[in-house]
């Protein structure tokens, strides 16, 4: 199967496509020209991106902090990292997180 990710477009903001679940393992990629909101999630995610730019905001020890993301590159969350992510416009981005998460 091959997923055009970088073209994917979703009805609404942070809807996806489920590309595979392995073991409780989510793979989607996701559509998004809005901001998330600060979250912890209950796993690890790893966060690329597809198309666009995404600017991720986190805290690392109770203090704010953000990098800008380009196509390509990588953001892994660890367990109980608090976070959220900003696109730049419209964006798409791979997660992958255990299955249910936020």
């Amino acid at each position: 199967m091959v997923i055009k990710g970088a073209q994917f477009k979703a009805d609404k903001p942070w809807d996806s496509r489920i590309i595979a679940d392995i073991s409780g393992v989510t793979t989607a990629v996701h559509w998004t020209n809005q901001p998330y909101h600060w979250h912890i999630n209950d796993g690890e995610e790893i966060f690329v991106v597809l198309a666009g730019q995404v600017i991720m905001h986190y805290k690392l020890h109770d203090e704010e902090h953000a990098v800008t993301l380009e196509v390509g590159d990588i953001y892994h969350v660890k367990i109980g990292g608090q976070h959220y992510a900003e696109p730049i416009g419209e964006a798409r981005i791979l997660v992958i997180e255990k299955k249910g998460s936020e």
